[in-house]
C-alpha cells in the first residue's frame, strides 16, 4: 500500500450493451403474426433457437465507454477531468464512486470518498431538507454526531434556512444543488468527487463552491473535478486528465492538457441541446461564419420554456483556449429594447461589430435568464476560429500580444540633458 496514493487504476474499462430495437418496434399487422406462426409449425426447434440467437446478436451492440485507463492520483492533488460530451468522464466518476462496477481492470481507492454526481443524489423528495441532510450524511458514511457537528455550517453554506423543514420536492434545482454540494463538501471526505452539477447554481454560488473545493484541497484532501469550464479547471486544478472516446489522451500540468484539448477539438459553429422539461433552457447556440469573415461577431441563443419568459436575457462570454474570459455581454448591462416581449420559444441574437480580437481560436459560453433570475448556461458550448478575410479586416497588427487588438497611441516626452544627468548622478551615488 502506497501511503501517498489516493486513487490508482489499471487497465480500467467499462462496457455497455446497446439494444437496437428499430426492427422490433415496427408495426406488425395481424396477418404477419398468423403467417409467422404457421411457418414456425414446420420448423425444427433447433432452427427456431438459432434464429432467435442470431436475432438477439443483431439487436445488441457492445459499446466501450472506457477502455484501458491507467492513472494514479496522489493525496492532496486537485485533478481536473476534461473532454467532449461522451468522452467517458461521468462513467469514470461513477466507477470511482462505486455506483457502477468496471467491466475490466481494477481501481484502488485509499480513504473515504464523497461524490456529487447529480443534483440531489441520495435525497428523498418527500423528506425535508433537515431530514435529507442526516439521510445523505448517513449514506456518505458519517455518524450522527459528525453530522450534528457540521449541521449549522451546512445549512449556512446552502442558504436554505427558510426552507429547512420543507420537503425537497418543492425545492428549485438551484436549492437542490446548493444543499447537495454543502452536504458532500462539509462532511470531511478524504476524497471529493464533483461532476458538472455546479453549472446549475448561480455565479455567486459557483464562486463559493470553487472556494470550498480549494479549501478542501489545501487541507490535504484529494479533489477530482469534472467541468466544461476551462477557467474553473485552470484556477482550481494543478493537474488534468483528458479523455477522448473512453481513453486517456493526455495527463499532466493543467495548462498543457487544456491546450491539448482545445487544439484537438474541431471548431463547431452550431450546437443543439435537449430543452429542460420544467424550466427555461438553452436549446441551441450558433455563430455566424459570414460575420466572422468580416471581422464581426454575431451569435444566436435559441431557448425553449414550459411557460412564457418575460424580457428574456441572453449572455455570451468569449474565452481563450486556456479558459480565460476575454469579452462578455448580456442585456443587463448592454441595454436593448428589442427583447422586452414574452415568449415560450425564441432566439436571442448578439451582434458585436468589429470585435477587436486577434486571429486565434476561441470558445463561447452561453447564458439564459431574465431580469430577476438565472435559468440555464452552457459552458464552452462551441468553439470558433477567428480569421477575418485580409481584404475586409480592420486589423493592422496581426502579431499583437494577447487576444485583443485595440489601437493605442504613443507619445514621447523628451527629457532635457541636465535632468538626465541628475538621474545618472543619483544612480552613481546609490551604487
Amino acid at each position: 500500500m502506497n501511503a501517498d496514493r489516493a486513487i490508482s487504476a489499471e487497465r480500467l474499462g467499462k462496457k455497455y450493451l446497446i439494444s437496437h430495437q428499430g426492427q422490433r418496434d415496427r408495426y406488425t399487422a395481424l396477418r404477419d403474426v398468423i403467417v409467422r406462426g404457421a411457418a414456425s409449425v414446420f420448423q425444427s426447434p433447433a432452427n427456431l433457437f438459432r434464429k432467435r440467437l442470431n436475432g438477439s446478436q443483431l439487436d445488441r451492440e457492445e459499446f466501450w465507454a472506457l477502455q484501458d485507463l491507467e492513472f494514479e492520483i496522489r493525496r492532496g492533488e486537485v485533478v481536473g477531468i476534461i473532454g467532449a460530451n461522451g468522452a467517458g468522464k461521468s462513467t469514470l466518476l461513477k466507477i470511482l464512486s462505486r455506483i457502477t462496477e468496471p467491466s475490466q481492470g481494477r481501481v484502488e481507492i485509499e480513504g473515504r470518498l464523497s461524490s456529487l454526481l447529480e443534483v440531489g443524489t441520495g435525497f428523498h423528495p418527500e423528506l425535508t431538507g433537515r431530514e435529507n441532510i442526516f439521510l445523505n450524511g448517513a449514506i456518505l458514511g458519517m455518524t450522527r454526531p459528525e453530522i450534528r457537528r457540521k449541521f449549522e455550517e451546512i445549512v449556512s453554506f446552502a442558504e436554505v434556512e427558510q426552507f429547512l423543514d420543507t420537503p425537497v420536492k418543492r425545492y428549485s434545482s438551484g436549492m437542490y444543488v446548493r444543499l447537495a454540494f454543502a452536504v458532500a463538501a462539509h462532511l470531511e471526505p478524504e476524497i471529493l468527487v464533483v461532476d458538472e452539477v455546479l453549472a446549475v447554481g448561480d455565479v455567486e454560488f459557483q464562486k463559493r463552491c470553487l472556494g470550498k473545493m480549494s479549501e478542501v484541497a489545501k487541507g490535504g484532501r484529494t479533489v477530482l473535478f469534472v467541468s466544461h469550464s476551462m477557467g474553473a479547471i485552470s484556477t482550481l486544478c494543478n493537474r488534468a486528465m483528458l479523455l477522448e472516446h473512453g481513453r486517456i489522451k493526455g495527463q499532466g500540468p493543467t495548462h498543457k492538457i487544456i491546450e491539448l484539448y482545445m487544439q484537438s477539438s474541431s471548431p463547431a459553429l452550431q450546437i443543439s441541446f435537449h430543452p429542460h422539461p420544467n424550466r427555461p433552457s438553452i436549446s441551441g447556440v450558433s455563430v455566424d461564419e459570414e460575420a466572422l469573415r468580416r471581422g464581426d461577431f454575431l451569435a444566436r441563443i435559441k431557448f425553449e420554456s414550459p411557460f412564457p419568459v418575460h424580457g428574456p436575457v441572453g449572455g455570451i462570454t468569449v474565452s481563450s483556449l486556456s479558459g480565460v474570459a476575454i469579452w462578455g455581454t448580456n442585456r443587463r448591462f448592454h441595454l436593448s429594447e428589442d427583447c422586452d416581449g414574452s415568449a415560450t420559444h425564441g432566439v436571442l441574437t448578439c451582434h458585436a461589430p468589429s470585435l477587436p480580437l486577434i486571429p486565434s481560436k476561441y470558445t463561447i459560453s452561453a447564458w439564459l435568464g431574465d431580469w430577476y433570475q438565472e435559468y440555464d448556461q452552457k459552458l464552452n458550448a462551441l468553439s470558433f476560429d477567428f480569421k477575418p478575410d485580409s481584404d475586409t479586416s480592420l486589423r493592422q497588427h496581426p502579431n499583437a500580444t494577447g487576444h485583443v487588438d485595440w489601437h493605442a497611441s504613443w507619445k514621447l516626452d523628451a527629457i532635457e540633458e541636465s535632468v538626465l544627468a541628475s538621474f545618472q548622478n543619483v544612480e552613481e551615488c546609490e551604487g
